[in-house]
């Protein structure tokens, strides 16, 4: 394949070369254009002046005179020309001089009248300084063209190669940036040029790419470390139940415990993949019109035991309901996960508010609270402050949260004071509650 420099260059020689020929084709076609209306205009003077001096000198000698005049009136004529006059009667002829040229001359005619007669008039002149004159201009374009086109072509070369020496310093430095190095940049040419703009843009893209895989290094990092305990339990657990025999109940609590740490273990690895999926926007989502209040209601339901286990109260405000365009089920799993959230980071007795207004979803707890230094992470997977994130849980809950509320094209905001509890809303785009439209969403299951 050929470089981008030779095909430049390349380029540049036929397009100078075709350039050239026009430009010389031109120019010698309008030189011979123009000397060769002079010659035709010198013509025209010197017939003019003959045809007068034939008409003076005809009504005044005879046709012998006649000759010797006309023959004397030629010589002033520049060398090289010829004249022939001729009567249509063949009573009278001229020739000067007694032969008549065989190359390189012009002529032109002309016809007179005197005393009722005809004549013809043939006046020519050498062309031989013209031909002589465009032989050399030829002579110079042929052969001086293809050395300034060399030399044209060799300034070519050396200004592509000094135009793509960015290129080339990009290219050497690209080939040093990998999967190990993804901090190294390429550098920015002090053009202002597009390539500039283009290294500025392959820079921005490094650097996302840089973000994208550290964030997934630590991804990979967390759930390792989230699988590797619940993992070191069950081998620990079944380890021990097979060292020696046992009771039936022992092996029943060994039994019980590792299902524990399975279950544990699917959810984990059902968030994963739910998470994974609306990543990569693999999975459309069906909306249609949904009223939060009765999701809301499901969810209270299903939390009502782990509530009253802990004596919290859940209490629901706000009479109307709300239709919103969601999907059910990822809307069940978002308020399942902020109330699940809130309940776990209350005090026993205490209580947790569900305040539903228009679009949005407010749960409001009581409870510990989130440090400032940890509110901007609460959202970011496997994330877990030391307060608000030990009991139980492996800080994937308000990562799924907030990925349903994109896919509905909502927002979640958070508030929080520690020592005195944490607020969630959830804002979603108001839908009618009769539309029969069913949208998808761009990613999420």
């Amino acid at each position: 394949m050929k470089s981008i420099r030779f095909r430049l260059t390349a380029w540049y020689a036929i397009i100078l070369t075709a350039g050239f020929a026009l430009f010389g084709g031109l120019i010698w076609l309008t030189l011979r254009h123009r000397l060769l209306d002079e010659v035709d205009e010198d013509l025209e003077g010197r017939a003019s002046r003959f045809e007068k001096y034939f008409r003076a000198e005809s009504l005044e000698t005879s046709d012998k005179q006649l000759r010797d005049e006309l023959g004397e009136f030629c010589q002033a004529f520049p060398p090289k020309s010829y004249i022939n006059v001729r009567g249509n009667s063949g009573s009278f002829e001229f020739h000067y001089p007694s032969e008549k040229p065989s190359a390189n001359f012009r002529t032109l005619y002309r016809q007179f009248t005197i005393a009722n007669e005809s004549f013809d008039l043939e006046v020519a002149a050498s062309i031989g300084s013209v031909q002589h004159t465009l032989d050399l201009l030829r002579l110079l374009l042929l052969g001086l063209s293809p050395a300034v086109i060399l030399i044209a072509c060799l300034g070519g070369a050396w200004l592509s190669a000094r135009a793509l020496k960015p290129v080339a310093d990009l290219t050497a430095a690209a080939l040093t940036i990998s999967i190990e190095n993804l901090s190294g940049r390429l550098p920015v040419p002090a053009t202002g040029d597009e390539l500039a703009r283009l290294t500025e843009v392959l820079n921005t893209m490094l650097a996302r790419l840089e973000g994208a895989v550290k964030t997934l290094s630590q991804f990979v990092a967390d759930a390792s470390h989230e699988f590797r305990t619940p993992l070191a339990v069950i081998r620990t657990t079944a380890e021990l139940a097979l060292r020696r025999a046992r009771e039936p109940e022992a092996y029943r609590d060994s039994l019980q415990q590792i299902a524990s740490e399975a279950e544990r273990m699917t959810a984990l690895v059902e968030d994963l993949l739910i998470l994974a999926r609306s990543d990569a926007g693999a999975v459309d989502m069906p909306l249609g019109p949904l009223d939060l209040r009765e999701i809301l209601r499901e969810v209270l339901a299903e939390m009502k035991s782990l509530a009253e286990f802990r004596q919290i109260h859940i209490k629901l405000l706000g009479d109307r309901g709300a239709v919103v365009s969601g999907n059910r089920p990822a809307l069940h799993r978002l308020f399942l996960a902020l109330l699940d959230n809130a309940v776990k980071h209350s005090p026993d007795g205490g209580e947790v508010i569900v305040t539903l207004s228009d679009h949005s979803v407010k749960i409001e707890d009581f409870g510990s609270g989130i440090g400032q230094t940890d509110l901007p992470h609460i959202f970011k997977r496997f994330y877990q402050a030391d307060r608000a994130r030990s009991q139980g849980g492996y800080g994937l809950g308000l990562s799924l949260a907030e990925s349903i509320v994109k896919a509905h094209g909502g927002s979640i905001d958070v508030t929080s004071v520690p020592g005195a509890g944490s607020t969630f809303e959830v804002t979603f785009i108001a839908r009618e509650a009769n539309s029969e439209k069913t949208l998808l969403a761009d990613k999420f299951l």
